[in-house]
């Protein structure tokens, strides 16, 4: 009972909201971003060891109308790569490997592979391309040797360790690595070293074949329709990718990762929650984010195809807060908006927006820069940052994103009739960008 109640006050410290309070306001959050932005996932929010929300929705498999449920695993996508950061450091401890080790000393004729480190490929400063999809896409017909051929023959974007950039095509080599130390095959050594560990029984690595119980389908938009995700050979797409999960298991994920030292110790958390570079990468994860909302947050989101997922930890506060889609919603600006009913902030619910008719001939007055935010005209059209991404009028003054209706925009007036800001909300939290050029 009392440690119940020391809860109860550390919650209404924090956030100013009773447990009953916060659970309340996150639940109305989610059950609008069913309803309005229909969200199928699972959500799982925890403060101090104890879940404070977590709920399923939508469906697992859309053909069948299978619900959702809180057990409901899931594909990763990005999310896998802190697994495998875990591991190779987990190696590391046990004087397996360096994290100074050439890239060549595992794949002898890598072009520049003597100039590349395991450190690089952790924190995305090796200079590989970002990807190696048109092969574990469309080619049934892989091995270990046609994939390595074919990643050796990629140019370099940089000289290793002199810009940065983010590549999946790194961390399938450090895959790769971890079964050549091992001995084990990536699934094996994940299952024995990292999952068992942390009791996490209900999650693994996907195959082409094996039949996963409680295995959500995958769908995405094309054409603004709902369609079942393409073929994906698993047997390559790992490493980077490649681990399905439970929201729950996440969550001893959670535990055990940030309190405790069961996977790894004290000097390799370290290592790996830390910033190299100015994209903010540590090893699998970000590192304080520009999305952090001026608090100390750990954080890595994903999205292939119809997974969309988002892991955030903020270790200052003991805030934990996981979602995991499988049909594309954008699970890591429901992350952020999560996050901002967490730390007591306003955060409007999703309602649906309805496109207006207006004489555009206001746009006029909306073009210019907002701080790093652009707005363009083109053709009676207002578009958002580059002519991709139109802006939907609701009023004169108010719109939405085209692209995503997560965020919308008003242009405010000052007391003279002009236009000095743009008031943007994303997720329903609202930011404030002051007309730097074109007043």
């Amino acid at each position: 009972m009392k440690s119940r109640l020391t809860l109860v006050v550390l919650l209404v410290f924090t956030f100013g909201y009773s447990q009953k309070e916060l659970s309340t306001k996150l639940e109305q959050y989610m059950d609008a971003q069913f309803a309005i932005n229909d969200f199928s996932g699972t959500v799982l929010v925890s403060k101090n060891d104890s879940i404070v929300f977590e709920k399923a929705y939508g469906f697992a498999n859309y053909e069948w109308k299978v619900k959702n449920t809180i057990d409901s695993k899931f594909s990763l996508a990005s999310v896998s790569k802190q697994f495998t950061a875990a591991a190779i450091l987990q190696l590391a401890e046990k004087k397996q490997l360096s994290l100074e080790d050439p890239l060549s000393k595992y794949f002898s004729h890598f072009p520049k592979g003597e100039k590349i480190t395991l450190k690089m490929l952790l924190s995305h400063n090796s200079g590989l391309e970002m990807d190696f999809d048109e092969l574990y896409l469309t080619r049934t017909d892989l091995d270990k040797d046609s994939v390595y051929s074919d990643l050796a023959k990629k140019p370099l974007l940089f000289e290793p360790g002199t810009h940065t950039a983010y590549s999946n095509i790194g961390y399938y080599l450090l895959a790769r690595i971890i079964e050549k130390v091992s001995g084990q095959s990536y699934s094996e050594y994940l299952k024995q070293h990292v999952f068992d560990k942390a009791k996490m029984y209900n999650s693994g690595v996907s195959t082409n074949d094996i039949i996963v119980d409680k295995m959500t389908q995958l769908y995405y938009f094309e054409n603004d329709k709902l369609v079942k995700n393409p073929y994906v050979n698993w047997n390559f797409n790992f490493g980077h990718d490649g681990i399905y999960s439970t929201v729950e298991d996440l969550n001893l994920w959670n535990k055990a990762l940030f309190d405790s030292e069961i996977l790894l110790s004290a000097e390799s958390k370290k290592k790996m929650f830390t910033s190299y570079n100015d994209q903010n990468f540590g090893f699998g994860f970000m590192i304080n984010p520009f999305y952090n909302q001026n608090h100390q947050m750990i954080a890595h989101d994903g999205g292939f195809f119809g997974a969309m997922t988002s892991f955030n930890k903020f270790p200052e506060d003991k805030v934990f807060i996981t979602v995991l889609s499988n049909n594309q919603s954008k699970s890591y600006y429901i992350s952020y908006g999560l996050a901002g009913i967490c730390f007591g902030k306003e955060v409007e619910l999703p309602y649906k927006h309805i496109q207006a008719a207006i004489d555009t001939k206001v746009y006029d007055q909306y073009i210019g820069d907002y701080g790093d935010i652009k707005i363009l005209k083109k053709d009676n059209k207002l578009y958002y940052i580059d002519y991709n991404i139109e802006l939907f009028p609701e009023s004169a003054t108010k719109f939405f994103r085209s692209d995503n209706k997560n965020t919308t925009l008003e242009f405010i007036k000052n007391k003279k009739g002009k236009i000095t800001q743009l008031e943007i909300k994303k997720a329903g939290i609202k930011e404030v960008k002051n007309k730097t050029k074109g007043v």
